[in-house]
């Protein structure tokens, strides 16, 4: 089905403002999926958080243009699958991982990340993010150690004057 150019402009203007919005962007070529692979995989990008889209890559090009993935435009060749990550920047490239797994047709062909273009090789270095609740662990672990090892040195003394006092009560 052939798109007139308000349905055109409509999808522009979808993508561009996801594409505004989002941490990161992964461009996967879908040749040889089958129709219930791609529902799967869509179900599986809602869940997580990220926006899925097949579009034409002249409309990606001029959705993309103006923001931190114009970087991608010359790598976007043949069907591709556009996947942004809306609420943590691993979120698309875990999803793609992932499934590519199970499924060796989808093939990443191009990543990037606030600004910079990224290969599809790094797709793993990306994929191993931490999302928003393990980066809030971390940090509040990082956080927590100074204090912890505080409280441990200001009880040792005490702790140490108790040891040696049962070992004299030993040995007596």
């Amino acid at each position: 089905m052939a798109l007139n150019l308000e349905d055109k402009k409509s999808i522009v203007a979808e993508v561009s403002a996801i594409a505004a919005s989002a941490h990161s962007a992964v461009a996967a070529e879908y040749r040889g999926l089958s129709v219930e692979e791609m529902t799967d995989l869509r179900a599986k990008a809602r869940n997580e958080g990220v926006y899925l889209r097949v579009i034409k890559n002249s409309l990606a090009k001029r959705a993309i243009d103006g923001t931190d993935f114009e970087c991608m435009q010359d790598s976007l060749v043949g069907p591709l699958i556009m996947a942004f990550s809306q609420e943590d920047p691993g979120a698309a490239a875990r999803l793609v991982k992932d499934f590519s797994k199970d499924h060796e047709n989808l093939i990443t062909k191009v990543l990037a990340v606030g600004g910079e273009l990224l290969g599809a090789d790094q797709i793993d270095r990306l994929a191993k993010l931490p999302n928003r609740e393990q980066a809030i662990a971390m940090l509040m672990a990082v956080m927590k150690a100074p204090i912890e090892k505080f409280v441990r040195t200001l009880n040792e003394p005490h702790a140490k004057l108790v040891r040696t006092v049962a070992a004299v009560r030993d040995t007596k």
